[in-house]
């Protein structure tokens, strides 16, 4: 072992702090740009905004979407500004399962972080559906063969199980490539029509009213649709789910102490700019009603490739079918990063006589989680080829990549983000103001308004989401899946719980910890 490994196996565990006997990771691997290029692949721009935009549009808030990514945004932002507190003093591979476990107690904190990496999982496994069906669709358009999602699907969890395997700094450099591929396309297209003063209807600047946000587009009895402006605001901060794993790197960063919190104030501020900026122009440059009319179409996404091929040209269309398709991969190598992180961070604190300790190894050469990152890939195989298997296409639903395995997959774990959210918000007022730590960082808004504020926005959106479930859904509505999703949710919690209060029956030092290993080095890694 070389010293510098020798000098990062010191950690602090719950009060004390010790030599303690755990895999790390590669300290010191990535910076701040680095860490919020991959906290920015995991939300995924590209995938965002020509995947959820279109339905903001058609069946939520309408020409006001926009507004709903600013709204977003605004309590977004005032959550990190808490969850920020908590990464200067806790860094810990698993940050929701660290923090709530200082905050809330080693169960709470167990259950948190279980929950969370299931959240990570079935993203991973999400994000290969839309991947499969944008690489299928974009094949065909390019006058390509008619192939199955399924083979494409399969590529893409092997592609992503190779590079989860090996050092980090390898993933940081493809996301980074991807990221800033993607980003050029929207921008570009987005200032041209921004140049061009819009489209039919001008730049229509209303459209960035956070208020307005909250009304609903007019309905369509004709073709049977009634708009929601619940269904835009969650779709709106589904957008956004994944910026929060830049937590996750916090060991393998450097200086972890000043590169975290500035990575998530970087990136969510970054996020609503992006969002609100494309959406607006997007809308701008089609005009109102042909958004609206595109995104009720049988191919919504020609909502953007309309205005790539108006205001750009050809050659930008055909270049934006192909980036969503690097893009989603980005988005599914991102989510595999962070899951992999999760399972790893449970894993090295389970009791060593344990099975599942083995899911706290690191490489011995390239000090990646690779096994859990081969766990993580052998569920999302199973996951895919459940859905494959099991849910064939109908009439309604004929692209069962998009409308099931993206669709669903991501409301179940949007669902458990936005639940772990508001748990780690109410954490951060117990953390620093019930346990009395850090007084330095503390102060009334920081560590109590900020958090309360955050919670309240989480359960809001959470009682969204409930009440437009089916909605949300779409056609895949009718999915068996569809309707055990609140019992999943349900039944990771149950289980996590069991587990947990075996631990402290039969193993109560390891349950003590739990959540509690964090990386005491405060100096900047070279």
């Amino acid at each position: 072992m070389d010293p510098i490994d020798e000098r990062e196996l010191k950690v602090k565990v719950g009060d004390a702090t010790m030599n303690k006997e755990i895999k790390r990771l590669r300290a010191g691997s990535i910076g701040v740009f680095a860490v919020a290029f991959m906290a920015l692949a995991t939300a995924a721009p590209i995938t965002a905004m020509t995947g959820n935009v279109p339905i903001a549009v058609g069946f939520g808030n309408g020409m006001y979407a926009p507004g709903g990514y600013i709204f977003a945004g605004i309590i977004l932002t005032i959550f990190t500004v808490g969850y920020a507190a908590m990464s200067r003093h806790i860094t810990n591979t698993g940050s929701f399962y660290g923090f709530i476990s200082h905050g809330l107690g080693p169960a709470v904190g167990f259950i948190s972080g279980v929950l969370s990496a299931f959240a990570y999982i079935v993203f991973e496994a999400s994000i290969i559906g839309i991947f499969a069906s944008f690489t299928r669709t974009t094949i065909i358009a390019f006058h390509g063969p008619t192939i199955s999602w399924v083979p494409i699907a399969l590529v893409g969890i092997v592609l992503i199980a190779l590079l989860g395997y090996f050092d980090i700094s390898i993933s940081g450099v493809i996301l980074g490539v991807f990221l800033v591929t993607e980003v050029a396309i929207l921008l570009l297209m987005s200032f041209s029509v921004l140049f061009h003063g819009g489209g039919p209807d001008g730049l229509i600047p209303q459209a960035l009213s956070p208020i307005k946000a909250f009304s609903a587009v007019a309905a369509d009895p004709k073709a049977g649709i009634v708009g929601s402006a619940a269904i835009g605001l969650f779709f709106a901060f589904w957008s956004w789910v994944g910026y929060e794993t830049t937590a996750v790197y916090g060991e393998e960063s450097k200086n972890p102490k000043k590169v975290i919190p500035k990575a998530l104030i970087i990136v969510v501020i970054a996020i609503m700019v992006l969002y609100a900026f494309v959406s607006w122009m997007t809308i701008a440059g089609d005009g109102t009603h042909q958004a609206i009319a595109y995104s009720r179409s049988s191919n919504p996404f020609a909502m953007f490739y309309n205005v790539a091929d108006i205001f750009v040209g050809g050659w930008a269309k055909n270049i934006y079918q192909v980036l969503i398709i690097t893009g989603s991969f980005a988005c599914a190598l991102a989510f595999h990063n962070a899951a992999s992180r999760y399972i790893y961070s449970i894993g090295r604190e389970l009791p060593s006589k344990s099975i599942a300790r083995a899911l706290g190894k690191t490489h011995d050469k390239h000090k990646s989680p690779h096994v859990a990152s081969i766990t993580q890939t052998i569920i999302t195989l199973a996951f895919v080829l459940g859905f494959w298997i099991f849910q064939k296409p109908t009439a309604t639903v004929p692209d069962v990549a998009y409308s099931d395995i993206y669709g669903l997959l991501a409301i179940l774990g949007t669902m458990i983000v936005l639940i772990v959210q508001s748990l780690c918000s109410i954490s951060v007022i117990s953390y620093f103001h019930v346990k009395k730590q850090h007084p330095e960082t503390a102060n009334v808004f920081r560590t109590i308004i900020a958090p309360i504020i955050g919670a309240a926005g989480m359960i809001y959106v959470i009682y969204l989401l409930f009440n437009n479930l089916s909605f949300a859904a779409g056609a895949a509505a009718s999915s068996p899946f569809f309707h055990a999703i609140p019992w999943i949710v349900v039944a990771v919690a149950v289980l996590a719980g069991g587990y947990v209060l075996f631990l402290r029956q039969r193993h109560p030092d390891e349950y003590s910890q739990l959540g509690k290993t964090i990386l005491e080095e405060t100096q900047e890694r070279d």
